[in-house]
């Protein structure tokens, strides 16, 4: 079965943190092309030397294709950036219906090496700040009987198995950034139980294989590693962010499993 013709979030106002580029940015396209008003967020609007892609193209993007959408310049790692997002897309488009936390910062080295800037940091961005954005719009989903919120996660949140380990467990200093994704997938379980009787679905979301997007090109996540089409996340977020809060929730879930068992294929572009 294709991917379903209707706009399944029409009318309805999303949030995309992280979508300068990659995941984010596909994510929110194809939210808007289903028929939602996307605010975008980012620590920075304009195009930079480091990557390719950036806010303000995302929003080009999605304007040219005909969808609505706001640009909200801010860094996650910063608690009153964070509530400003909020305010400001409700300002400007209205209650929050769908929240996808998606921004990150990620470091990869061994654990001794590891600062307690740079830890904190990665706790801050993407534990703390998916806990604090699910905290300002629960209330208003919660008075509106539903809402969707996804968080991008990794399988590196899976615990290694061993011994004999995986050497990519021990050569690429993935610890860190496994804790903090086997914590935002058990904020994900644990608050789609607390939110389930109000009709608000919440889910993890993870690629199965590796997706080479700018950000993980940089860190070399691609090199010697299958990939898949970044067509395959933003689909399998879309049906995370319109299905039924009633079945389709408290999901740590994978793009390509996701998608053959709900029977969905990315829209042709």
């Amino acid at each position: 079965m294709s991917a379903a013709n209707n706009r399944e979030c029409e009318g309805r106002v999303a949030i995309v943190t992280g979508a300068s580029r990659g995941i984010g940015t596909a994510i929110a396209e194809r939210l808007a092309e289903a028929g939602a008003r996307v605010a975008v967020s980012a620590r920075t609007l304009d195009p930079v030397d480091k990557y390719e892609g950036s806010l303000s193209e995302t929003v080009e993007r999605i304007r040219a294709a005909g969808g609505e959408v706001v640009a909200i310049q801010a860094d996650m790692a910063k608690a009153e950036d964070r509530q400003r997002l909020v305010a400001k897309t409700i300002a400007q488009l209205g209650p929050v219906d769908i929240l996808v936390n998606n921004a990150a910062i990620t470091y990869y080295m061994p654990f001794t090496e590891f600062t307690e800037k740079r830890y904190r940091l990665m706790f801050e961005v993407q534990v703390r700040a998916p806990y604090e954005l699910a905290q300002m719009v629960v209330p208003g989903m919660r008075q509106r009987g539903e809402g969707w919120i996804l968080n991008i996660t990794s399988r590196a949140g899976v615990h290694p198995q061993g011994p004999p380990f995986n050497p990519m467990y021990r050569d690429y200093g993935f610890s860190v950034y496994g804790m903090v994704k086997a914590a935002l997938d058990r904020f994900t379980t644990g608050l789609a139980a607390e939110v389930y009787d109000d009709g608000i679905a919440v889910n993890s979301l993870a690629p199965w294989d590796n997706v080479a997007t700018p950000g993980a090109s940089a860190h070399d996540l691609v090199k010697n590693f299958a990939l898949e089409d970044i067509s395959l996340m933003a689909e399998a977020a879309l049906l995370l962010c319109s299905g039924d809060p009633k079945t389709l929730t408290g999901r740590v879930a994978y793009s390509q499993p996701l998608l053959a068992e709900q029977q969905r294929r990315p829209r042709p572009r």
